[in-house]
């Protein structure tokens, strides 16, 4: 009988009654979420019978209960962000059927929460201004999704909020005034299109201050220097101008400073003072000039300070900008003064004034000019400049029925001289006689864009084909036009186009064309090839990757200059001929969409202008300068992430750690400030944001700039490590 007492007391105490379950309403409201987010695996297993207060707490899911009400509910799914999804086969924002009112409608009926997360869910639309109904939220974190236009303005209703977290999204315009977060401790709007203003805020509290990653253009206000608590300030990625804020080495509280990638510009006085508890300092890439104080210089202890691509002086470090570069881009970012009204309209009658000699001064400069001009012109009117020798820009208005007859002669000198014979218009017969009918056994290969084969021409030559079918009817006048662009695309560092056949059918004008690519064909293997076999990645020594990667530059921008952009830039697409000479094998030739299309190489790619598409090419070519630094393939945009903060967190530290990254194929054939120089720019194409990667002319210049820095050590006989054989340095065949 005492056994059955005990065991019934046990059970009393183990046991989670229906007294302490959740009320009906908040039970119904959860499986509504459920139903609203698509059942996400994260949600899936729950049932009729699902006791949700007793749920295993995970870092994926979290439901808190106190007298039978939730006050804790975290929900952490698998989709990506907006930038990650770009690049994502998969959708990852919710279905067209998701309404993100009719979600907040539900969600705030549960009126105990304190603590909301909602991550990486692919919520999309605007955020509702009912979000305010939460009246006891501490804590609100509806990051990695894509929540667009203007954060509202009754998120500052909230008395009790310590952390609100709204990065990764994108939320636009300026932030509403949050002075009236009296209590908030947290604030993250990183990875958004904020700006241009610098939010309010006005909370001495603020413990972490993320804003990174947006569009502000204003000055740091002055009114920081009140937030004794901050410990974690980031404001790098965005366009903030004006002067230092050094205040803020000396807030009493401040552990990270990260004020990188900005337009900051002047000195800071040497009489600056840190905090001790100042730990971790970022303001490399802004406009910068002058000494470092003593407390940012290489004399401080146990702090780590970037302060790279400034125009600093007495620096630790050989990357910084010329002193000229900083004042010229300073004037040019310089905010605009503030006046009354008497002083703009003075100001605008001097402006006049001054316009007006400027204007009679420059016509008479510029005829002098002019006249100088054509002279010059002359003289050097077959003169090759710089890395741009071989990139043999598209010819404007120009048409293969209209090219006059030195046009066609000056084409066939540079194929000549690139060793292509001249371009050639195939017929379907040829087509036929190079493919053995299409023959199965000569495919090599199938994609989105049509099927390849391997062929051979009547002189012997071993060539590619093409074969693209169009989906739709084109005037002859649009194949025409595209055609004539896709014949030019012949250039050293490409696989080029030696010809191309259409075939169109008279018999059936419904009927779509299809068109033959014809390109040469390179035997030699890829640059994943090389990478993978260890035997040849050991031939592959620095001067080489570097001759590599300049020429996957040149071709990047031969092809941009052209317009044909979104291009499938990857280490299989890369192949090498019997020089080591790079050619990009796999560039976007694709067909007119529709009749009528202005653009017939703007194919379908995964982004929806060229300028966007330009930048990706950049950060393909980001993650290929990785590739040949660790000698191996990057298999994913995760490990991408994480490579590009190992090297730069090396960068930053020492050289030993650098090294200790790089490809042992490498170590001791290259000159330090060669690699440093090549991992910067690899860390400035992998930026998150397109619009802060740099251009493919800004790459080249760079690189030109790393292969000189080499070719001088080896000459010295200075590199990394110890050579058991002296390298020649020579690079010139390279490019």
């Amino acid at each position: 009988m005492r056994g059955f007492l005990f065991l019934g007391l046990l059970l009393f105490f183990l046991v989670p009654f229906s007294f302490a379950q959740l009320v009906p309403a908040e039970n119904r409201i959860l499986f509504q979420i459920q139903e609203f987010l698509e059942y996400p695996p994260v949600l899936q297993g729950w049932n009729n019978w699902t006791n949700f207060c007793y749920l295993p707490q995970t870092p994926s899911l979290v439901i808190t209960c106190s007298s039978g009400h939730i006050t804790e509910l975290t929900i952490v799914g698998n989709k990506k962000s907006p930038s990650q999804s770009l690049k994502s086969s998969s959708p990852q924002a919710l279905s067209g059927k998701f309404s993100i009112d009719s979600f907040f409608t539900v969600v705030t009926k549960l009126s105990s929460l304190k603590k909301l997360s909602l991550v990486s869910l692919g919520l999309w639309g605007p955020l509702p201004a009912k979000i305010s109904r939460f009246h006891s939220l501490e804590v609100l974190n509806i990051s990695t999704n894509f929540i667009i236009g203007e954060i509202p303005s009754s998120l500052a209703n909230f008395k009790n909020l310590k952390s609100l977290v709204l990065a990764r999204n994108l939320f636009n315009g300026s932030v509403p005034d949050l002075k009236g977060l009296k209590t908030l401790e947290v604030l993250d709007l990183s990875d958004n299109h904020l700006g241009p203003k610098f939010p309010s805020i006005g909370n001495n509290n603020l413990v972490t201050l993320n804003l990174s990653n947006n569009f502000l253009r204003s000055e740091i206000p002055n009114g920081l220097n009140k937030f004794t608590h901050l410990q974690i300030l980031d404001i790098s990625s965005n366009k903030l101008v004006g002067p230092m804020p050094y205040f803020l080495f000396s807030l009493p509280a401040i552990q990270s400073i990260s004020i990188a990638r900005n337009q900051l510009s002047g000195a800071l006085p040497g009489s600056v003072s840190c905090s001790n508890n100042l730990k971790f300092v970022d303001f490399s890439s802004n406009l910068l000039i002058g000494k470092l104080p003593a407390c940012l210089g290489s004399s401080s202890k146990n702090r780590t300070v970037i302060n790279v691509w400034n125009c600093l002086s007495s620096t630790s470090t050989k990357y910084q900008h010329p002193h000229t570069f900083c004042e010229k881009q300073a004037i040019a970012v310089k905010p605009p003064s503030r006046t009354d009204h008497d002083e703009k309209q003075q100001s605008t009658i001097k402006l006049g004034v001054v316009l007006g000699l400027i204007a009679g001064i420059v016509i008479v400069v510029g005829a002098i000019g002019l006249l100088i001009f054509f002279i010059v012109k002359k003289v050097t009117r077959n003169r090759v400049q710089g890395y741009k020798n071989d990139s043999f820009a598209f010819e404007k208005n120009s048409t293969l029925s209209n090219t006059a007859d030195g046009g066609n002669a000056r084409r066939t000198m540079r194929m000549v001289s690139l060793g292509l014979p001249p371009y050639h218009v195939f017929t379907l017969e040829e087509m036929e006689e190079a493919t053995n009918n299409f023959d199965p056994t000569n495919l090599v290969g199938e994609g989105s864009q049509g099927q390849l084969y391997r062929g051979w021409l009547r002189d012997g030559s071993v060539v590619l084909v093409k074969c693209l079918k169009l989906k739709q009817k084109h005037s002859p006048q649009i194949l025409q036009q595209h055609m004539e662009m896709i014949s030019k695309l012949r250039h050293r560092h490409l696989v080029s186009v030696l010809g191309h056949c259409v075939v169109t059918y008279q018999d059936h004008p419904n009927t779509a064309s299809t068109v033959f690519i014809v390109l040469e064909n390179v035997v030699n293997g890829s640059l994943k090839d090389h990478l993978n076999d260890w035997r040849k990645r050991d031939v592959l020594k620095w001067p080489q990757r570097m001759g590599i990667t300049m020429g996957i530059a040149k071709g990047i921008q031969y092809l941009h200059t052209g317009g044909v952009t979104g291009n499938d830039i990857q280490l299989e697409n890369v192949l090498l001929d019997e020089t080591l000479t790079a050619r990009i094998s796999s560039y976007n030739i694709s067909l007119p969409p529709k009749v009528g299309s202005e653009s017939p190489l703007a194919g379908p790619d995964q982004f929806t202008s060229a300028k966007a598409a330009e930048k990706e090419d950049i950060y393909q070519l980001g993650i290929i300068l990785l590739d040949v630094i660790i000698g191996r393939p990057i298999t994913s945009r995760s490990e991408t992430e994480d490579l590009k903060l190992q090297v730069e967190t090396a960068l930053a530290e020492s050289p030993s750690k650098l090294r200790d990254l790089t490809d042992p194929c490498i170590r001791g054939t290259f000159a330090y400030d060669s690699l440093k120089t090549t991992v910067q720019i690899a860390i400035n194409c992998l930026e998150k944001e397109p619009s802060r990667r740099p251009s493919v002319e800004d790459v080249l210049w760079h690189m030109q700039y790393s292969i000189q820095v080499q070719e001088g050590a080896t000459n010295s006989g200075n590199l990394s490590g110890n050579l058991s054989g002296k390298l020649s340095g020579n690079l010139n065949k390279f490019y």
